[in-house]
């Protein structure tokens, strides 16, 4: 794990429902290596605001689909 990802989120991120947005940014944060401060300043949103996304416990707001869907697709393109 990198960048702090406890065990104990990745397996909530696992058991998280995979329909929604902020879990399927942090699957793909958490295979990348992408740090949440960065993904959080990306999308100006607090670094606990996309913690809760990984852990599936809030959903990103509609207001956001459009910078998430381009962060997603950024992040599928890394390496």
């Amino acid at each position: 794990m990198s960048y702090g990802y406890s065990q104990r989120l990745v397996d909530a991120n696992k058991e998280a429902d995979a329909k929604s947005l902020g879990v399927t940014l942090g699957r793909l944060c958490i295979k990348h290596g992408v740090p949440v401060s960065e993904v959080a300043r990306y999308l100006h949103v607090s670094r606990m605001t996309v913690y809760n996304w990984f852990w599936g416990v809030t959903t990103p707001t509609a207001s956001m689909n459009n910078s998430l869907f381009s962060y997603i697709e950024k992040l599928k393109k890394r390496k």
